[in-house]
Protein backbone atom coordinates (compact mmCIF):
# COMPACT_ATOMS: atom_id res chain seq x y z
CA UNK A 1 0.00 0.00 0.00
CA UNK A 2 1.35 3.42 -0.97
CA UNK A 3 0.81 6.89 0.44
CA UNK A 4 0.04 9.65 -2.06
CA UNK A 5 1.00 13.18 -1.05
CA UNK A 6 -1.20 15.69 -2.85
CA UNK A 7 -0.10 19.33 -2.84
CA UNK A 8 -2.80 21.53 -4.35
CA UNK A 9 -0.42 24.31 -5.43
CA UNK A 10 2.03 22.08 -7.33
CA UNK A 11 2.70 22.71 -11.05
CA UNK A 12 2.30 19.89 -13.55
CA UNK A 13 5.41 17.72 -13.07
CA UNK A 14 7.66 16.91 -16.00
CA UNK A 15 7.86 13.19 -15.22
CA UNK A 16 6.47 10.49 -12.91
CA UNK A 17 5.73 11.94 -9.52
CA UNK A 18 3.26 11.78 -6.63
CA UNK A 19 2.58 15.51 -6.94
CA UNK A 20 -0.80 16.41 -8.41
CA UNK A 21 -1.17 17.51 -12.01
CA UNK A 22 -3.35 20.63 -12.09
CA UNK A 23 -6.23 20.49 -14.56
CA UNK A 24 -6.89 23.89 -16.09
CA UNK A 25 -10.00 25.10 -17.96
CA UNK A 26 -11.33 22.85 -20.71
CA UNK A 27 -11.24 19.06 -21.01
CA UNK A 28 -8.52 17.63 -18.76
CA UNK A 29 -5.66 15.65 -20.20
CA UNK A 30 -5.17 12.64 -17.91
CA UNK A 31 -1.63 11.77 -16.89
CA UNK A 32 -1.66 8.09 -16.02
CA UNK A 33 -0.68 7.36 -12.45
CA UNK A 34 -0.71 11.01 -11.35
CA UNK A 35 -3.32 12.57 -9.07
CA UNK A 36 -5.31 15.27 -10.87
CA UNK A 37 -6.32 18.61 -9.31
CA UNK A 38 -9.34 20.42 -10.75
CA UNK A 39 -9.59 23.81 -9.00
CA UNK A 40 -13.18 24.55 -10.15
CA UNK A 41 -16.27 23.83 -8.04
CA UNK A 42 -18.02 21.80 -10.75
CA UNK A 43 -17.01 18.15 -11.31
CA UNK A 44 -14.32 17.73 -13.99
CA UNK A 45 -15.00 15.96 -17.27
CA UNK A 46 -12.92 12.79 -17.06
CA UNK A 47 -12.47 9.74 -19.33
CA UNK A 48 -13.16 7.30 -16.49
CA UNK A 49 -16.87 6.40 -16.14
CA UNK A 50 -18.70 7.27 -12.94
CA UNK A 51 -19.99 3.96 -11.53
CA UNK A 52 -21.20 5.29 -8.19
CA UNK A 53 -24.86 5.23 -9.26
CA UNK A 54 -24.68 1.42 -9.30
CA UNK A 55 -24.01 1.25 -5.56
CA UNK A 56 -25.72 1.81 -2.25
CA UNK A 57 -24.10 4.66 -0.28
CA UNK A 58 -23.95 5.04 3.50
CA UNK A 59 -21.98 7.13 6.00
CA UNK A 60 -20.79 6.53 9.56
CA UNK A 61 -22.82 9.48 10.92
CA UNK A 62 -24.39 12.72 9.70
CA UNK A 63 -26.17 15.86 10.81
CA UNK A 64 -29.79 16.12 9.70
CA UNK A 65 -29.94 17.42 6.13
CA UNK A 66 -26.24 16.72 5.51
CA UNK A 67 -26.21 13.00 4.77
CA UNK A 68 -24.80 10.73 2.08
CA UNK A 69 -27.09 12.25 -0.57
CA UNK A 70 -25.01 15.46 -0.44
CA UNK A 71 -21.99 13.57 -1.77
CA UNK A 72 -23.65 12.92 -5.14
CA UNK A 73 -26.13 15.77 -5.64
CA UNK A 74 -23.74 17.79 -7.83
CA UNK A 75 -24.21 20.91 -5.68
CA UNK A 76 -20.88 22.39 -4.50
CA UNK A 77 -22.67 24.25 -1.70
CA UNK A 78 -23.93 21.10 0.02
CA UNK A 79 -21.73 18.64 1.90
CA UNK A 80 -21.74 15.54 4.06
CA UNK A 81 -21.33 16.68 7.67
CA UNK A 82 -20.31 13.91 10.08
CA UNK A 83 -21.76 13.92 13.57
CA UNK A 84 -20.15 11.23 15.67
CA UNK A 85 -16.91 9.78 16.99
CA UNK A 86 -13.91 9.34 14.73
CA UNK A 87 -13.04 7.76 12.39
CA UNK A 88 -15.62 9.01 9.92
CA UNK A 89 -16.19 6.97 6.78
CA UNK A 90 -18.21 6.58 3.59
CA UNK A 91 -19.18 3.09 2.43
CA UNK A 92 -20.02 2.38 -1.21
CA UNK A 93 -21.62 -1.07 -1.55
CA UNK A 94 -22.02 -2.57 -5.03
CA UNK A 95 -24.42 -5.47 -5.72
CA UNK A 96 -21.69 -7.25 -7.67
CA UNK A 97 -17.90 -7.16 -7.87
CA UNK A 98 -16.78 -4.22 -10.02
CA UNK A 99 -13.49 -2.77 -11.25
CA UNK A 100 -12.70 0.51 -9.48
CA UNK A 101 -9.93 2.67 -10.94
CA UNK A 102 -10.09 6.04 -9.17
CA UNK A 103 -12.03 8.26 -6.85
CA UNK A 104 -12.68 11.94 -7.38
CA UNK A 105 -13.37 13.96 -4.23
CA UNK A 106 -14.33 17.62 -3.72
CA UNK A 107 -12.83 19.31 -0.66
CA UNK A 108 -12.58 23.01 0.22
CA UNK A 109 -10.13 24.16 2.86
CA UNK A 110 -11.06 27.89 2.42
CA UNK A 111 -14.71 27.13 3.21
CA UNK A 112 -14.41 24.28 5.71
CA UNK A 113 -11.20 25.01 7.62
CA UNK A 114 -10.66 22.38 10.34
CA UNK A 115 -13.50 20.25 8.93
CA UNK A 116 -11.35 19.54 5.85
CA UNK A 117 -9.75 16.06 5.71
CA UNK A 118 -5.95 15.98 5.67
CA UNK A 119 -5.50 12.18 5.47
CA UNK A 120 -7.75 9.69 3.70
CA UNK A 121 -7.51 5.89 3.73
CA UNK A 122 -9.15 3.87 0.97
CA UNK A 123 -10.27 0.32 1.78
CA UNK A 124 -11.77 -2.33 -0.48
CA UNK A 125 -13.04 -5.88 -0.13
CA UNK A 126 -15.96 -8.27 -0.56
CA UNK A 127 -17.76 -7.11 2.57
CA UNK A 128 -17.42 -5.00 5.73
CA UNK A 129 -15.53 -7.76 7.58
CA UNK A 130 -12.62 -8.16 5.14
CA UNK A 131 -11.83 -4.63 3.97
CA UNK A 132 -8.13 -3.96 3.39
CA UNK A 133 -6.24 -0.68 3.00
CA UNK A 134 -5.33 -0.13 -0.65
CA UNK A 135 -4.29 3.54 -0.66
CA UNK A 136 -3.58 6.40 1.74
CA UNK A 137 -3.68 10.01 0.54
CA UNK A 138 -2.41 13.04 2.46
CA UNK A 139 -3.82 16.42 1.47
CA UNK A 140 -2.44 19.90 2.05
CA UNK A 141 -5.22 22.51 2.25
CA UNK A 142 -7.16 21.15 -0.77
CA UNK A 143 -9.60 23.32 -2.67
CA UNK A 144 -11.30 21.63 -5.63
CA UNK A 145 -11.76 18.17 -7.09
CA UNK A 146 -8.89 15.72 -6.49
CA UNK A 147 -8.81 12.53 -8.59
CA UNK A 148 -6.44 9.66 -7.82
CA UNK A 149 -6.09 5.88 -8.23
CA UNK A 150 -7.46 3.67 -5.47
CA UNK A 151 -4.76 1.04 -6.07
CA UNK A 152 -1.03 1.26 -5.43
CA UNK A 153 -0.20 -1.82 -7.56
CA UNK A 154 1.46 -0.86 -10.88
CA UNK A 155 -0.03 -2.16 -14.12
CA UNK A 156 1.86 -4.34 -16.59
CA UNK A 157 3.33 -1.33 -18.41
CA UNK A 158 4.43 0.34 -15.19
CA UNK A 159 2.93 3.70 -16.20
CA UNK A 160 -0.25 3.56 -14.16
CA UNK A 161 -2.05 1.44 -11.56
CA UNK A 162 -4.27 -1.61 -11.76
CA UNK A 163 -7.93 -1.24 -10.85
CA UNK A 164 -9.25 -2.74 -7.62
CA UNK A 165 -11.93 -5.41 -8.00
CA UNK A 166 -14.30 -5.24 -5.06
CA UNK A 167 -17.88 -5.32 -3.85
CA UNK A 168 -17.30 -2.65 -1.22
CA UNK A 169 -15.23 0.53 -1.25
CA UNK A 170 -14.73 2.59 1.89
CA UNK A 171 -13.28 6.10 2.18
CA UNK A 172 -12.07 6.80 5.72
CA UNK A 173 -11.22 10.24 7.10
CA UNK A 174 -8.17 9.42 9.19
CA UNK A 175 -7.37 13.00 10.17
CA UNK A 176 -8.64 16.54 9.59
CA UNK A 177 -6.67 19.75 9.26
CA UNK A 178 -5.90 21.42 12.59
CA UNK A 179 -7.03 18.22 14.36
CA UNK A 180 -10.68 18.95 13.66
CA UNK A 181 -13.21 16.47 14.99
CA UNK A 182 -16.08 16.34 12.49
CA UNK A 183 -15.59 16.49 8.72
CA UNK A 184 -17.04 18.02 5.55
CA UNK A 185 -16.86 16.35 2.11
CA UNK A 186 -18.61 18.25 -0.70
CA UNK A 187 -18.60 15.61 -3.41
CA UNK A 188 -17.39 12.10 -4.18
CA UNK A 189 -17.34 10.08 -7.39
CA UNK A 190 -16.25 6.45 -7.84
CA UNK A 191 -14.70 5.86 -11.27
CA UNK A 192 -14.21 2.67 -13.25
CA UNK A 193 -11.43 1.91 -15.77
CA UNK A 194 -11.40 3.71 -19.11
CA UNK A 195 -13.59 2.02 -21.68
CA UNK A 196 -11.84 0.67 -24.75
CA UNK A 197 -12.70 2.29 -28.09
CA UNK A 198 -12.63 -0.94 -30.10
CA UNK A 199 -15.50 -3.42 -30.17
CA UNK A 200 -13.51 -6.15 -31.99
CA UNK A 201 -16.33 -6.73 -34.46
CA UNK A 202 -18.95 -7.15 -31.75
CA UNK A 203 -22.12 -5.33 -32.80
CA UNK A 204 -23.55 -5.57 -29.28
CA UNK A 205 -20.59 -4.96 -26.96
CA UNK A 206 -21.02 -5.11 -23.21
CA UNK A 207 -19.15 -1.87 -22.59
CA UNK A 208 -21.02 0.24 -20.07
CA UNK A 209 -20.56 -0.40 -16.32
CA UNK A 210 -24.30 -1.18 -16.05
CA UNK A 211 -24.05 -3.97 -18.64
CA UNK A 212 -20.73 -5.31 -17.39
CA UNK A 213 -22.19 -6.02 -13.98
CA UNK A 214 -24.52 -8.59 -15.57
CA UNK A 215 -22.55 -9.85 -18.58
CA UNK A 216 -21.96 -13.29 -17.01
CA UNK A 217 -24.39 -15.76 -15.51
CA UNK A 218 -23.59 -17.77 -12.40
Amino acid sequence: MATTNITTTAPIPAGPSTAAAVVQNGPPIPRDGLPLMHPARTPPVLPWPDIGHLAKWSVSSYKFGFGAECLRDGDPDTFWHSDGPQPHFITVDFPRKVAIQKISIFLSWPQDDSYTPSTLAIRAGTGPSDLQDVRVATLEKPDGWITFDVSSEPNEDGNSFKPVHAYVLQVIVVQNHMSGKDTHIRGLRVLGPQEEDTTDGDHFPWKSPDFKMYERLR
